[in-house]
């Protein structure tokens, strides 16, 4: 039997200022999206390295973490930046709330 997980982000974790930028960052990132992989326990966002950078993203992922430190992340740099991507993943429970938050369709490919 497994319980489901509540997953709730922390708004209060960033000033205006913060607030204004993560979401700036989290537009261009959803943006630059190559392709959005479904996987078993979160999502792989295929990122176009030429429109967002690694420093970019970077930055992304510390806002992220602020707010929901209950997502793990995994960034691949390879091929000198021609590959770019992090996955969002976490608990059981986590991917309803990552299709919520970042607006993504109920489905996308595996």
């Amino acid at each position: 039997m497994s319980t489901a997980r509540t997953f709730y982000c922390n708004i209060g974790a960033f000033t205006p200022a913060e607030r204004a930028r993560h979401k700036q960052l989290t537009d261009k990132l959803l943006a630059n999206a190559k392709q959005i992989v479904e996987l078993e326990n979160g999502y792989d966002f295929q990122l176009n390295a030429s429109l967002i950078s690694l420093p970019e993203l970077a930055e992304w992922l510390a806002h992220e973490s602020k707010c929901c430190p209950f997502f793990d992340f995994q960034v691949d740099y390879k091929n000198e930046g021609s590959r770019l991507s992090v996955k969002l993943t976490g608990a059981e429970g986590i991917k309803p709330f990552i299709r919520a938050e970042f607006h993504l369709p109920t489905e996308t490919r595996l």
